[in-house]
């Protein structure tokens, strides 16, 4: 149940990796009606890149249930690993018993689950190609980046 007024109308989540494994950030971004804009990122110490972006779509999730959402609303993403993994694979893996279907336990397991426990009916995402000039992907990368230094 939203607790904010706001209408969010967009999101956009990064992480990032210095070495991989190495020092991880994570960085999200929530565009609202109003214009205002709302971001996040944080750090771990040793990481993966996936596990970061897919830490930075747990965290806009979380923060994404305080708030009423645009219809059609897109969580915007350089990650066809979190994108694939949230519209495609995760019915199979639970269908599975959480392994793929080369019958191997699905690796950031935890993660995952938390997504899928997250999950937000209506929201989809969409893939944005990274250091491409998108401003908002540009912006969520560079807080994840500067997190993971």
């Amino acid at each position: 149940m939203p607790i904010n007024q706001k209408i969010a109308i967009e999101a956009a989540t990064d992480g990032a990796c210095s070495g991989n494994p190495g020092k991880g950030g994570w960085g999200g971004l929530i565009l609202f009606d109003d214009g205002s804009e709302l971001e996040i990122g944080g750090a771990e110490i040793s990481t993966t890149n996936n596990r970061m972006e897919l830490f930075a779509a747990i965290k806009i999730l979380e923060k994404l249930k305080e708030y009423k959402l645009k219809e059609d609303f897109k969580l915007r993403t350089d990650s066809k690993y979190l994108i694939e993994g949230y519209g495609n694979w995760i019915k199979n893996w639970k269908r599975n018993g959480w392994r793929t279907s080369n019958g191997k336990p699905v690796q950031n397991l935890d993660l995952w689950q938390t997504i899928d426990r997250l999950r937000i009916n209506g929201l989809s995402m969409e893939f944005v190609k990274g250091h491409s000039g998108d401003k908002y992907n540009e912006r969520v990368d560079q807080i994840a980046t500067n997190y993971s230094k």
